[in-house]
């Protein structure tokens, strides 16, 4: 067997056994990829003795990854954003390459290898970042947009970057102005020409292949897009990134967006995945291992100044603290262009090998503790807020001895419609909300809303919800509202309380919990569609709302269960409170033939039987004296695993 084949198998092998075991106890795939490398690489298993071979197919995951990330983002949205992208990113790079710079000089005395080491620390991780803030759907958010934007201007400041380390080798033979010059007229003159393609061509490319309807065709057009913009750049000294970025950005504002951005991600995140298994296959663990004390306080050290940074340019441009220290802490790490300065200026003798070794283990380790910071992002901000939030919370109005006969808690998008009904009808309410900023518009709005947390007593007593009347949780988080549900029993047993929930996994949780009504979203959802189709297919307004009626009385009880499918949520945690159908065909030699529901006593198994099929006939309500018979089609309706135990012991006894 070809050696190259077996090094890939084995590659594939180690990456998917990895993956799997990482993902188990939750923790993200980069790292998982990141270990595969270091055991696959030279080091450790040398599987792959030189990882340069895969590192050009490994680099077109990072291309792609930029192609969708300029699909949500259009051109007026980043000309909206050019004051992040040259303010905050610019000044990002200029102050963090000068601190790390003048921070080498101490361990280097040549001040070429000194700057080489600035650049090189003050890039961050466009690859890892991104694909976390997509992964925690954080890329929306105002900081992770800050983020993308500084993550952009460092992909065009590599371009200088990558120009001058040559020229300092060159020892003044060359202009360097002249030169970054020339490299500024190619690199506007390749984005003219992109943006141009972008905006006057590949929509009416994209339209004829759309209209062959030939999903395989589309594929290919896409790749070959990101593929051909990326490559256009790179001819021209650019990043190769940054040109499949301009071309999705560009294909952003058109009506296949979301096409192409399903097309692409299965291409998308296995490169991905062998660019960083390629990033830990070059770390030398045996430098890694001498220098991990020097290692961790580089890393720790990065990573404070670029918070430091961010938040002091940031905090200057007005943004909230909250967003700042978030971004900042998004990017602490050192980038994968690191890895290439540090090697170029290894190949021109700038830099010595040990420093170099040094530089790649700090961004390997890096990258490493990236998707856990940015997973945790939001509680280190609020220890780093701590005292700062805690004075912005006392400027917010809390309840002080207020009372009323509605209470909503949560004053969210559905808290708020509740209360603009209430007040139209006359009706006194009073909201809390736990957000301050929401707080604060809310009450310059003329809302009646307080800041706190529900599931304290101290508030709960504030707001007198032991005297409430009427009290709703309006948030769909269905965890919290089960102790906020809790919280409020223990004070009041006699108020109505109405909770809404996403769907009906805890329902009956939240019943036993003491709720009045739940009102799961997409069964009120179910049954407002429901309404409508009947209401236009004649049937009289009075018996829909009778029969809307009955279901909620009801608790929902006939909208439980459904059937699965491919896209259904299998997540372990969600399995055992999900509720499903299934449809179990009797054969003649079946157990359950012949006997009496009352005998099989298939309630001991958590399991009802919503209809029994016989033929043509139908028995919707079937009770214990009911006997089943061969050819009967027994639909159940239970959690997923007494489904499994109520088929087999229907078939099998």
């Amino acid at each position: 067997m070809n050696s190259g084949f077996t090094d890939i198998l084995l590659l594939l092998a180690i990456a998917v056994v990895l993956v799997w075991a990482f993902r188990r106890v939750k923790l993200p795939a980069i790292l998982a990829y990141l270990t595969a490398g270091i055991i696959a690489g030279p080091d450790v298993m040398a599987w792959i003795a030189d990882p340069d071979e895969y590192h050009f197919v490994a680099e077109l995951g990072v291309v792609l990854l930029l192609f969708s990330l300029g699909l949500e983002f259009s051109l007026p949205k980043m000309i909206a954003m050019r004051a992040h992208v040259f303010g905050l990113g610019a000044g990002q790079v200029f102050l963090c390459t000068a601190a790390f710079a003048g921070l080498g000089m101490l361990f280097v005395s040549d001040w070429s290898a000194a700057f080489i080491i600035g650049c090189t620390l003050a890039l961050s991780s466009t690859a890892v970042v991104i694909k976390q803030l997509g992964e925690s759907s954080q890329l929306t958010s105002r900081k992770g947009q800050m983020t993308v934007a500084v993550l952009l201007f460092q992909d065009i400041a590599v371009v200088p970057m990558l120009i001058v380390i040559p020229l300092l080798a060159s020892n003044g033979e060359v202009s360097l102005w002249e030169s970054l010059g020339y490299a500024l007229l190619k690199g506007t003159g390749v984005v003219l020409v992109l943006m141009a393609i972008g905006k006057w061509v590949l929509p009416h490319v994209f339209r004829e292949i759309a209209k062959l309807r030939t999903d395989e065709l589309f594929v290919l057009a896409t790749l070959l897009v990101a593929l051909v913009a990326g490559g256009m750049t790179h001819l021209f000294g650019l990043s190769m990134a940054l040109g499949a970025f301009l071309a999705g950005m560009m294909l952003g504002e058109s009506k296949y967006k979301h096409q192409l951005e399903a097309d692409i991600r299965p291409f998308r995140d296995i490169l991905m995945g062998l660019f960083f298994i390629t990033v830990g296959m070059q770390l030398d663990l045996t430098v890694f291992i001498a220098n991990i004390h020097w290692i961790i306080l580089i890393v720790l050290a990065v990573g404070l100044i670029k918070l430091v940074v961010v938040r002091l340019l940031a905090g200057a441009m007005h943004e909230r603290a909250e967003d700042a220290w978030g971004s900042g802490l998004m990017l602490f790490q050192m980038g994968e262009f690191g890895f290439v300065l540090s090697s170029l200026a290894l190949t021109f003798g700038l830099l010595e090998p040990q420093v170099a070794s040094v530089l790649v283990g700090v961004g390997v380790f890096g990258m490493a503790l990236t998707p856990l910071a940015i997973q945790q992002c939001k509680p280190i901000v609020g220890r780093i807020l701590g005292a700062q939030e805690a004075e912005q919370q006392s400027s917010v109005p809390t309840p002080q001895d207020e009372k009323s006969r509605v209470l909503i808690l949560g004053f969210g998008r559905v808290g708020q419609t509740i209360a603009r009904f209430l007040t139209n009808e006359g009706i006194d309410y009073l909201a809390i909300d736990h957000d301050p900023k929401r707080v604060q518009e809310a009450v310059a709005g003329g809302s009646k809303v307080f800041f706190g947390n529900a599931i304290r007593r101290d508030i709960l007593r504030a707001v007198h919800a032991d005297e409430a009347e009427l009290i709703i949780i309006s948030f769909a988080d269905d965890e919290r509202a089960l102790d906020v549900l809790k919280a409020i029993r223990n004070v009041n047993e006699h108020a109505e309380i109405i909770v809404r929930s996403r769907d009906d996994v805890r329902l009956q949780q939240m019943m036993n919990a003491g709720a009045t009504q739940v009102v799961p979203d997409t069964l009120e959802a179910s049954l407002m569609l429901v309404s409508q189709i009947l209401s236009r297919s004649g049937i009289p307004i009075r018996r829909i709302l009778s029969r809307l009626d009955q279901a909620r009385r009801s608790h929902y009880g006939e909208m439980h269960g459904f059937y699965p499918g491919e896209t259904t949520d299998m997540d372990p945690e969600k399995l055992d409170r999900l509720q499903f159908l299934h449809a179990v065909a009797l054969p003649e030699n079946a157990f359950g033939c012949g006997k009496k529901l009352v005998d099989l006593a298939l309630d001991d198994l958590n399991l009802r039987i919503k209809s029994v099929r016989r033929g043509e006939q139908e028995f919707v309500e079937v009770h214990g004296d009911f006997t089943l018979q061969a050819d009967d089609v027994v639909l159940l309706a239970g959690g997923p695993r007494a489904i499994e135990a109520g088929e087999s012991y229907l078939l099998n006894g």
